[in-house]
């Protein structure tokens, strides 16, 4: 059951069209005190907000980190393509090494 929840989120809040209306449903969630284990009862109420809070952070750090490595790739691929190239001419140098005392 866990499994097929955080799946179910995982894949709504990647789908960029319900992307905000999950990331603002779950800021409501933790915010309400009505869910599914009243925050009242100390500990126990706020389980169920420390799961989805987790979940929430989890994933978006996860889009978050994919978009800069995008950008980052975008940025590089030119630049680093014609660097490699230069300096190294398209050769491979093999270097063994040998310990001095």
């Amino acid at each position: 059951m866990k499994d097929l929840i955080y799946d179910q989120y995982r894949k709504l809040i990647r789908e960029s069209k319900f992307r905000w209306l999950i990331i603002v449903g779950s800021a409501l969630y933790i915010l309400s005190p009505f869910d599914i284990s009243p925050d009242f009862l100390p500990i126990v109420g706020w389980i169920d907000d420390g799961l989805v809070l987790t979940l929430l952070l989890t994933e978006v750090s996860a889009i978050l980190m994919e978009k800069v490595k995008e950008k980052k790739t975008e940025a590089d691929s030119p630049s680093e393509a014609s660097s490699t190239a230069d300096a190294t001419d398209g050769k491979t140098v093999d270097v063994d090494s040998v310990q001095v005392k």
